[in-house]
């Protein structure tokens, strides 16, 4: 029985809007539409999504003992670890972080401290939940901006010195009404009009420079000088449709309650929070060798995680944020290092491992293109923008997979991503010429593949060529 059971990016949209709990079955469905095979660390993924829902049935005093299920994935570089974080967090709708571990350091050496990954995952909390709230009242703010819009267009007469406003006349008021219409009918959008708009009084040249590992507090201080500095305005000359969007903006951040904005984020952040941990290997205990230098900190590294992972709160400038049940997934290759190499205490806390497999020929060709955004999709959609309709045979994209497998097999082995570099090659005269030449019909057969590829394959020296 075939897993596919979500393919409509309309219905995927519309459950999204709704909050709909999706079973492990449509999670898997949803990711296999953009990365080929891996179907063990999909439906892990997909299982761990779902506890998410079911920890938030259960009754309160049980909740907050059911820990999320950490997942640690083993593969090589190029075979879809990212991706399968990147696609479950944007189908979930949750804080999504990627950070590499290898540069974070232990406190005391020079390095990110660990904890800025909890402060950036809630300033991203903070940015989605500002967006949606602004988007909940974009009727008001689009009215607000009207009317400041008309004043800017017809502005009221001034009154003396001590004196009351005067009412505005009725032939004001008709005149007004007119040009409401007016707006309305997109007949005014091209005029020019001077608007007022707020302006930061910090300004965007503010930098506060602070120590490596306390950057909080530059962002304290920043925020501070924010604060005491009054607000400014400034004019500027701008068409009518530029000017109401602009507006519009501007009113939708003034009606969103910041108070409700940071709480919701900082909620959503320990309750559906994802961290992706990428090149974990690189900081296991191991991978450099030797026991000197690196490798105090890299063990360092792990135990500055430890407490994230396994459940702390951390000070942001949105207040406490507890990890507690925020989801961690970590990802390497193990090259040079093993999973066992990392401190047993942080193995601990990620139960769930899986282990992602190396692309053979038949996957590669199945990445070009079964999923949403293959490459050949991508460069067909490109390349007609110029009037040149790619037809790729079956035999020549079985023969750009047999040029990538073969590099893989003679220098790094990088996976899905030599596609990229295999593809830019082999379409690089085209793509050139493309403006200059006739429209038409382009077929890559197998007879063009060899053409145009035979000397990266049978070049030893293939770096050149890597991008």
């Amino acid at each position: 029985m075939s897993s596919r059971l979500v393919t409509d990016p309309s219905i995927l949209a519309d459950a999204q809007k709704s909050n709909h709990a999706f079973t492990p079955r449509e999670v898997v469905s949803e990711l296999d539409r953009y990365i080929v095979g891996q179907g063990e660390a999909k439906r892990a993924v997909a299982i761990a999504l779902r506890n998410r829902w079911r920890r938030q049935q259960v009754p309160e005093e049980l909740r907050e003992e059911i820990a999320p299920k950490n997942i640690i994935m083993i593969g090589p570089t190029g075979v879809g670890k990212t991706e399968i974080a990147r696609r479950l967090a944007r189908l979930s709708q949750a804080p999504f972080i990627k950070v590499e571990a290898s540069k974070f350091t232990e406190v005391g050496y020079v390095g990110r401290d660990v904890e800025s990954i909890i402060r950036d995952l809630c300033e991203l909390a903070i940015n989605m939940v500002s967006e949606e709230e602004q988007r909940a009242v974009q009727a008001q703010a689009a009215e607000r901006a009207e009317e400041r819009l008309l004043d800017a267009l017809l502005p009221a007469p001034i009154a003396g010195p001590g004196a009351a406003p005067p009412a505005p006349s009725p032939e004001a008021s008709e005149t007004r009404e007119k040009l409401r219409k007016l707006l309305r009918l997109g007949e005014l959008d091209d005029r020019l009009v001077d608007v007022e708009l707020s302006e930061d009084a910090a300004g965007p040249s503010l930098s506060i420079m602070t120590p490596q590992g306390v950057e909080e507090m530059g962002v304290q201080f920043r925020d501070l000088l924010g604060g005491m500095m009054p607000k400014r305005t400034r004019q500027r000359k701008m068409k009518v449709s530029e000017a109401r969007d602009a507006l519009a903006d501007e009113e939708a951040a003034q009606l969103v309650d910041q108070d409700r904005v940071r709480e919701l984020a900082v909620e959503r952040v320990e309750q559906s929070g994802i961290v992706f941990i990428d090149e974990i290997d690189k900081v296991a205990v191991g991978s450099g060798g030797g026991k000197q230098g690196p490798d105090v900190s890299r063990e360092g590294v792990q135990r500055d995680l430890l407490p994230i992972v396994e459940g702390s709160t951390v000070q942001t400038k949105h207040g406490p944020v507890r990890t507690d049940h925020i989801l961690f997934v970590a990802a390497g290759a193990f090259h040079l290092a093993k999973p066992s190499d990392l401190i047993p205490e942080l193995q601990g806390r990620f139960p769930i491992r899986v282990e992602l497999s190396s692309l053979d020929k038949d996957d590669l060709v199945r990445i070009l293109t079964e999923p949403t955004n293959s490459l050949v999709r991508q460069y067909t959609a490109l390349l007609a923008t110029e009037g040149i309709e790619l037809d790729f045979q079956e035999g020549g994209v079985r023969a750009i997979a047999d040029v990538a497998a073969a590099v893989n097999e003679r220098s790094s082995d990088i996976g899905a991503r030599r596609l990229h570099t295999v593809m830019e090659r082999l379409l690089e005269p085209l793509s050139f010429e493309a403006p200059d030449r006739p429209s038409g019909r382009v077929v890559i057969d197998a007879a063009l593949v060899e053409e145009r590829l035979s000397d990266l394959v049978e070049n030893t020296d293939v770096s050149q060529y890597i991008l």
